[in-house]
Order: C-alpha cells, then structure tokens, then sequence
C-alpha cells in the first residue's frame, strides 16, 4: 500500500523516469496501486520535461506520487538518480513507464530479495502485451557478441546457445539464476548496494547504464539475480520509438561508451570496428528500399541516413556525442 508514516519502514521506492507516455503511464501507476501487493511503497515520477500534460496527469489523479518535473529531458541516468536521491525505501525498484504489475510482482520481488541478501540487483519475468515472454536480461557486451550480432547470426539462430548467448534467447525464464544485467524496465536494488557501489553513471544518457550499473555490482560483489516469481507485461519502447532512427545511433553510442569506460584500448577500437560494419552492411538494403520503393521512401532514407551517421560514427572512435535532444 502506499505510505505516508515514518519512512524507515518503507520497503520500497518505486522510480519511473517519463518523456511524453501519459496514458501509458496512468495504467503503470494504477497496476502498481492495485497490483503491488501487501508492502509499503512510495512513487516517484521523474518527468523528463513531457510536452503531453503527464505531470498534470499525475498530481490530478495521483496526488500520493512524488513528482519531480525537470525543465528539459536529462536523461534516464540522471532521472533515476534524481529520484533515488528521494527515496527512502529499504529498496529501490526502477520501473518504466510502459509497465504493468501483475499479481503482487513487486512485494514478490521484495521477499524473494529478502531471501538472497546477497543480491544487488534482482529482475523479474517479463511478458509481451500478448502475455509471450520478452527476452531480458542480458550478458555484459562483449566483442564476440558484437560479431554475432552484426552478422546478424543471433537473430538467425535464437535458440542456439553459442549464436543467442548475448540475451540468452534460449533460456525460457522459468528458473531462478544469476545474470549479467539485469533489464532496466524493472530493477530491485537494496539500498546497502547503493550506498556502496554509488548511483547511475550520468554520461549514459539512455541504453546501456544498466550494463555499466550491473558490472559495477558485479565486481563490488554483489550478485544480479533473475527471479521468475514475479511477472509484469512490458509494452516496450513507448518513449524511445518516438525517435526510433536516433535511438538507434544511441543505442550502439552508449555501447561504445562501455567498452571505452571498462575495456581496454584495443577491445574498444575492435568495437569500433565491429559496430561501424553493423551500421555499414545495412546501408545497401535500406537504400535500396529508398530508391526502388515508392510509399515509406521517407522513413526509408531515414533509415539510411541513420546508418551512414552511424558507420562514420564508429569508424572515428566514436569522437563527439550521440546524446539525442528529445
């Protein structure tokens, strides 16, 4: 239930970071209010300057929710750090805007990492809107995934344990286990974790600050648990697929980012090379749509635009920042 005593007995503070998905987030907040559970939580909203009335929306129909308005989009980093410098739960659960809590999923989370204190991040099942299982939790980036993944053999051999391993498109999700990363939509951490290992890294603007979280926990210690107890249904990219073209480059930039911050200088300059032939070897189909298509030709030479900026992007190591303006 939501709670407004003494703040010491708050299990947890749940975070959602906003840009721009009022009624999606109106459906968040209300599975949360219905389906969390029997704990003590609190909300809050971090809203990354939305121009769709969602700050409205909450404190007119959701007055118990913390809400914090930023004057511009900062980021999920900085939002979710903004909104654990706020909270005061015995955990923090990061949670996106285009969630929805099923069946008790957060008080399940909390017991089971009651259970297994020596977590320090613990996920959860989670589901498609169709209720088919949606691959989270991945391995930490590595060169021979990139190779995968840029031949595009991880698409074509999913259930392939050697050709899936980067996100594990084998597993079923049906058994408690130790990952790499855990998916940002819905991270529980403990706030002894926090204390120790420090908050989001700030440089990542969005994709890959939870790896870089994830390993940090790693070599402090802590283990990344995968629970299957608890389930929520994930619609996926609400707010990133209104920029899908630069998301994109974002995405492949805040994994650059990583190899630079915790590899050496070698395993980056491969990365680079590696993602510059991802961008590269898809330039010729997607241009062949623009020239041969007569409707989408538009998205279509987006599309390669997208992935010329990216191929150039990569090949100069990554020089100058893919931070998207939302």
């Amino acid at each position: 239930m939501p709670y407004s005593g003494n703040n010491s007995e708050l299990d947890v503070s749940i975070i959602i970071v906003n840009w721009n998905t009022r009624e999606i987030l109106r459906d968040c907040l209300k599975s949360i209010c219905s389906e969390a559970g029997k704990i003590k939580y609190e909300i809050i909203v971090v809203d990354n300057s939305s121009n769709d009335g969602s700050g409205e929306m909450v404190k007119a129909e959701f007055p118990q929710v913390h809400l914090i308005e930023n004057n511009e989009n900062r980021g999920f980093a900085v939002a979710n750090n903004q909104g654990m410098a706020r909270a005061q739960g015995r955990y923090v659960l990061l949670l996106n805007s285009d969630t929805i809590i099923l069946d008790g999923a957060v008080a399940k989370t909390v017991a089971f990492a009651d259970k297994h204190p020596e977590a320090g991040v613990v996920g959860c099942r989670v589901l498609n809107p169709d209720k088919t299982l949606q691959l989270t939790c991945f391995r930490f980036p590595s060169i021979l995934n990139e190779i995968l993944a840029s031949l595009y053999l991880n698409k074509l051999f999913p259930q392939n344990r050697f050709f899936g391993r980067s996100r594990m498109s084998w597993w079923d999700r049906n058994d408690v286990r130790e990952v790499d990363v855990v998916t940002g939509c819905f991270m529980l951490v403990p706030r002894q974790a926090i204390e120790q290992v420090g908050v989001m890294d700030e440089r990542y603007f969005i994709f890959s600050e939870e790896a870089d979280w994830c390993y940090r926990f790693k070599k402090a210690g802590w283990k990344r648990l995968f629970t299957p107890d608890a389930e929520i249904i994930h619609l996926h990219g609400a707010s990133t697929s209104q920029q899908r073209p630069q998301m994109t480059l974002q995405l492949r930039g805040s994994c650059l980012q990583y190899y630079r911050k915790h590899r050496g200088y070698l395993t980056y300059a491969t990365a680079c090379f590696l993602i510059a032939m991802f961008f590269f070897l898809r330039i010729p189909y997607w241009l062949g749509r623009t020239i041969l298509s007569r409707k989408g030709r538009k998205s279509h030479w987006e599309r390669t635009r997208t992935y010329i900026k990216g191929t150039i992007y990569a090949l100069t190591g990554g020089q100058g920042s893919l931070r998207t303006k939302l």
